[in-house]
């Protein structure tokens, strides 16, 4: 399980490395929120492509070290350190809107459109960045949702509404 506390170290490491970085997934849609809803196995985050040595090294320090690639992609890969501990990595090559183009599996290109990686939020009592909420609705399109995902929608739906197109 990603706990708050850990959640927060990665993401001040990342920080310190001078590496943007944009909560996705649960504690993304928690970040909007301003609290924690529920537990995360892991933390999933959209880095730039061209910091993916810094992004590694800066969490080195924190024991993640395992590196799970899926696929044999370096576009999306798994970093783990002791206790399960585990960010989910989504290299992206973000644009001067805060949109970009994330490389897809079967090598297509999955387009963020502009303000997706606008969104603002909070963990542990800190501001972070994240996928907006139009973002993290989009991120919850072309796969098979389950009792989570569509509870996390719900969520966002509750209190933001639907999101402008």
């Amino acid at each position: 399980m990603m706990e708050a506390g850990d959640t927060c170290a990665a993401l001040d490491a990342l920080e310190a490395a001078g590496i943007r970085v944009v909560v996705n997934g649960g504690w993304g849609v928690d970040a909007l929120l301003g609290e924690q809803t529920r537990q995360h196995d892991d933390l999933d985050v959209h880095v730039p492509i061209d910091e993916l040595e810094g992004v590694s090294n800066a969490l080195a320090g924190l024991g993640y070290n395992e590196c799970l690639v899926r696929e044999g992609r370096l576009e999306n890969f798994v970093l783990r350190a002791p206790g399960d501990r585990r960010v989910d990595l989504h290299a992206v090559r973000f644009d001067d809107r805060d949109g970009g183009v994330y490389r897809m599996p079967d090598g297509t290109d999955w387009i963020w459109p502009p303000g997706s990686f606008s969104g603002t939020g909070s963990i542990g009592g800190g501001t972070v960045e994240c996928l907006s909420v139009q973002g993290q609705i989009l991120e919850h399109t072309g796969y098979e949702l389950d009792d989570t995902d569509r509870l996390d929608v719900a969520r966002l739906r509750d209190r933001f509404g639907e999101p402008a197109d």
